[in-house]
């Protein structure tokens, strides 16, 4: 599967494969940025990349201390699963893979994009 519109298909990789660890448990951005070291802009703009695919369940978290607002969190969904088990599997999908894994397409460009 390759990952169109100029994100880092190996930022997106590593989230995926730190996210595959333990697929079942919601996960935050901060634990994310720092177990992975990603800046937070780059991290965050992989994290909606791969919910809008349908690789990543996000929710706001149910209930959060009255000391500080609700925060996002993340999780792999049953497609993203199944690509991070192919990940650890196989050799690097190339970055211009037009074919998608467990019926997840890339999105057409626009023109003049």
């Amino acid at each position: 599967m390759g990952f169109p519109l100029g994100l880092s298909a190996q930022a997106m990789t590593v989230v995926v494969l730190a996210l595959a660890e333990q697929p079942a448990t919601w996960r935050y951005g901060h634990e994310l940025c720092q177990q992975l070291d990603l800046e937070p802009g780059r991290l965050y703009r992989a994290l909606m990349r791969l919910a809008d695919l349908g690789l990543l369940e996000a929710a706001w978290e149910s209930e959060a201390p009255a000391d500080r607002p609700p925060r996002h969190r993340y999780r792999l969904s049953g497609p993203g699963r199944a690509y991070a088990a192919t990940l650890a599997a196989g050799p690097p999908v190339p970055a211009t893979t037009a074919r998608g894994v467990g019926g997840i397409r890339r999105r057409p460009r626009l023109q003049g994009t």
